[in-house]
Parts: C-alpha cells; sequence; structure tokens
C-alpha cells in the first residue's frame, strides 16, 4: 500500500499503516479507505495463477477477505489504528479470472462493539463479477472503534 487519502474533516490517511509480509507477498495494495468502506488492488500476474493459468482461488480469498476486514477497522484519528481479526469468511466463485487489475471492493455490513459482518466483491478489469464473500469479525481488545488505539501500544504488545 502507498500514498494518502483524504478523510472527511480533511484528515490525511496514511494508506500504508500495517502493511505486512503476507500481504507484500501477494502484492495488494489498499486504494480508497473510508469508514465502512474499502478497496484493495491487485495486478494480477503468472505468479497468482493455479496450474490452469487462472487466478488461484487463494487469491481470491485474500483479496475478498482483506477488502471486507479493511472496511470495518477504518480509523480517522492519526497516529491510531483499528485491529480486527477474522472470525469466519465464506467464498463464492462465480467467473474464472485472469491476468489485469483486479479490485475487491469491501463493505461493513453491521455489528456491534466487539463484532463486526462485512461483504466483498472482486471485478476484473472489464467490470465482471468474479467472486464474491462475507465475513465475521472480531475488534482486537484495546483497538476498537472509533479511536482505536496508539500504534505504539502495539510495539508495547509485542506486535
Amino acid at each position: 500500500m502507498s500514498g494518502t487519502q483524504t478523510a472527511e474533516g480533511g484528515a490525511r490517511i496514511d494508506l500504508s499503516v500495517g502493511v505486512g509480509g503476507f500481504q507484500r507477498l501477494i502484492g495488494y495494495r489498499l486504494v480508497r479507505w473510508e469508514p465502512d468502506y474499502a478497496e484493495v488492488e491487485l495486478e494480477a500476474s503468472d505468479e497468482h495463477t493455479n496450474r490452469s493459468g487462472l487466478m488461484h482461488g487463494g487469491v481470491h480469498a485474500t483479496l475478498l477477505d482483506a477488502a471486507a476486514g479493511l472496511s470495518g477497522v477504518f480509523c480517522a484519528v492519526s497516529g491510531n489504528v483499528v485491529r480486527a481479526t477474522t472470525l469466519s469468511f465464506s467464498v463464492q466463485f462465480i467467473a474464472a479470472a485472469r491476468m489485469g487489475t483486479m479490485r475487491a471492493i469491501g463493505r461493513r455490513r453491521g455489528g456491534g462493539a466487539r463484532i463486526f459482518f462485512a461483504a466483498a466483491e472482486i471485478r476484473d478489469p472489464a467490470g465482471v463479477l468474479i467472486a464474491s464473500g462475507e465475513g465475521s469479525y472480531r475488534y482486537i481488545p484495546g483497538f476498537e472503534p472509533p479511536d482505536g488505539g496508539r500504534l505504539d501500544a502495539e510495539v508495547a504488545m509485542g506486535r
């Protein structure tokens, strides 16, 4: 992930916050993030294919889970972050995906103080629906919305 986005009220959101090793390995990036909404993109290449030359289902699942999960952890408080973990996630494979820019759009659907629910879909460069998914997520204690927790608290917690 790279870059920033302007949130409501003019706050700048760093889209590179929380980039992990698995995200770097797969190569997706967060391109739009706001309350209850996230978009991630992946430039699908040969690295992401199965032996049939199509995008591997595990890549679909990763993009869907990332977009859905990120839609529920937006935090506009500078220096703070909201964290959550996936409790369950289901994927529906709809069409074959080959190469090009795949875009996953996630939307938080509801929830409460500890758990939220979100859904996502992937579309190919032509706008064809490739896959969809739904999941439930649990906020990590100390990093709940709306204010989240300080990034330096993660260091103190050994993360």
